[in-house]
């Protein structure tokens, strides 16, 4: 009874400190992607870069500049990790060229699969130069496609959705580093390291000796968290004490993973000149995460029998409800970190994590990725209620038509076309096989949560599943890379066709988008597509592991 009152009062807490930044977050971040004037460090930032920060992009040009500048991003760090080596601080021999790349893909496209022991992996140079600054500006672009597509609902005519270079400089110095820095401060009062101290050898308790590692890890720690990243500083991420030492920093890293995307809602509304549809857009997102925590804890908390009850894999400092409540906003979220081994949950615990990666991280979703996946549902949802009632389907005065509901349904199924095939794949391929700790359903599971994590850029993964090989790392860099970017050209090209129409006074055959009634509606489309779409493999692993 004691842990049950204490999770619901832990979940309590952190659901109001949630409620309680919503609106100054939410309204911060529509006066940042809104004013007119520019800060003295971004003027600098577009002199030394050769931008006019006054010049608007069409969506063609806008694809382009976020394909360059990502595709950019991954040469330089996988160059930086390759040679690590010979750089300052190098600590050990370099990784093998797949998984540099693996690495590199993952980093920027917001995922943070780890293929290699983060501690004894890559040098502090790699960690601070290349992994952290991808964390900040990965989760950016997210964050500028997100404010594009809005734009293009919000605005009457035209062509432009914006500048991303605008957008980025923007989320990352006036939304993502001011709050990754009061983060970082909080988890050093908590106890998370931070120091460039050499490593240290120890003697154990049993006589035998032990490496301990040093690092920048609270300001990598925080920004992980607040840009729904994800890649810890040491290899068991934050189930590890210098990352996660208490039962409060593990409440403060699991309110930075979910504040920003709780937030965008609200960001959203304004931007549209309409409240309403943010609160049903929250809605939404509320919903599914707490049926998701709900379901998850539920299954830990069910299994809790033996001598450990349910804390196979779980920290002890953390207990079971905790480290459920991490484990689906993690999933929900394109995070990855985690405080707990997946692999070692109960059936419909583990299986319950997948589905909440296979809704399409909306609930609340990553930075920009989860406001972008939302809406991309809620036009489904217009849609397919339009049909049902014989009213023309139309959001914000935007009608979605032929064009734009292609557009839609494109975006939507590129994650589940990724998943369905390399997890076919894996199962029949040896070289696959072979890597699987476990055989029969358990082991699809395995196979398909990794496919599923690498194109949600989720980055968690069951560690039954030994992925450090040259065939898993190459297929999983090109899910990462294709699941984040084909369904960003898509949103873009859906906010340029959006932008161009003018907005349409809502009358008698307007389908209201804002009520309470669509939001449930909302959530009914989202679960019933996931499940046409998965549910044939969700039976042949989690559930038929649950019910053997």
């Amino acid at each position: 009874m004691s842990d049950t009152v204490s999770g619901l009062l832990t979940i309590a807490v952190l659901v109001a400190a949630l409620a309680a930044v919503h609106v100054p977050l939410g309204s911060w971040m529509a006066r940042v992607f809104t004013d007119t004037r520019d800060w003295r460090v971004e003027r600098l930032v577009y002199r030394l870069c050769r931008v006019d920060p006054a010049s608007e992009q069409r969506w063609s040009t806008y694809a382009v500049a976020v394909l360059g500048f990502s595709v950019v991003g991954v040469v330089l760090l996988f160059a930086l990790i390759a040679l690590q080596g010979v750089l300052p601080f190098a600590r050990g021999a370099s990784m093998n060229l797949d998984t540099a790349l693996n690495t590199a893909v993952s980093f920027v496209t917001n995922t943070n699969w780890q293929s290699y022991a983060g501690e004894s992996g890559t040098s502090p140079l790699v960690q601070t130069l290349g992994l952290t600054v991808q964390n900040f500006v990965s989760p950016a672009v997210g964050l500028a496609v997100a404010v594009a597509l809005v734009r293009g609902l919000a605005r009457s005519s035209g062509a432009e959705i914006g500048n991303f270079w605008v957008d980025l400089v923007r989320g990352s110095l006036r939304v993502l580093l001011p709050l990754a820095v009061v983060g970082a401060v909080v988890l050093l009062l908590g106890g998370v390291i931070q120091n460039l101290t050499a490593p240290t050898e120890v003697t154990t308790l049993s006589g035998g000796s032990q490496v301990v590692q040093g690092g920048l890890v609270a300001s990598q720690e925080a920004i992980k968290e607040l840009g729904t990243n994800g890649g810890g500083y040491f290899n068991a991420n934050s189930a590890h004490p210098f990352e996660n030492p208490n039962a409060i920093t593990n409440l403060v890293e699991i309110f930075l993973l979910l504040v920003i995307p709780f937030s965008l809602p609200r960001t959203y509304g304004i931007l549209v000149g309409d409240r309403r549809q943010g609160w049903a857009v929250l809605g939404f997102m509320a919903t599914l995460w707490g049926l998701m925590v709900a379901a998850v804890t539920w299954a830990e908390v069910s299994a809790a029998s033996g001598p450990l009850g349910g804390l196979e894999g779980k920290e002890v400092r953390f207990g079971v409800w905790p480290s459920a409540l991490f484990a689906a906003s993690t999933t929900g979220t394109s995070t990855g970190a985690v405080n707990s081994m997946h692999e070692s949950y109960s059936p419909l615990g583990g299986g319950g994590a997948l589905v909440h990666m296979l809704l399409g991280e909306v609930s609340p979703g990553g930075v920009g990725s989860g406001l972008y996946g939302a809406l991309l549902l809620a036009m489904l949802t217009v849609f397919i209620s339009g049909l049902m009632v014989g009213r023309t389907p139309e959001l914000l005065g935007k009608q979605i038509g032929r064009r734009e509901i292609t557009l839609v349904a494109l975006a939507l199924l590129v994650m589940p076309a990724l998943v369905l095939v390399f997890t076919g794949i894996g199962m029949v391929a040896p070289l696959v096989s072979s890597q699987m700790l476990a055989s029969g359903p358990h082991g699809l599971t395995e196979v398909m949560y990794a496919y599923a994590s690498a194109a949600n850029n989720n980055g968690s993964a069951f560690a039954g599943f030994s992925a450090d090989t040259p065939y898993t790392n190459l297929t999983l860099a090109l899910c990462m890379f294709l699941g984040r970017f084909v369904p960003i050209v898509l949103v873009l090209a859906l906010a340029g066709s959006l932008v161009a129409q003018r907005r349409r006074p809502a009358n008698a055959g307007t389908l209201p988008t804002h009520t309470p009634t669509f939001a449930g509606l909302f959530v009914g489309v989202a679960i019933i597509v996931t499940g046409l779409t998965f549910f044939p493999a969700l039976a042949l692993g989690p559930l038929a592991e649950a019910l053997s």
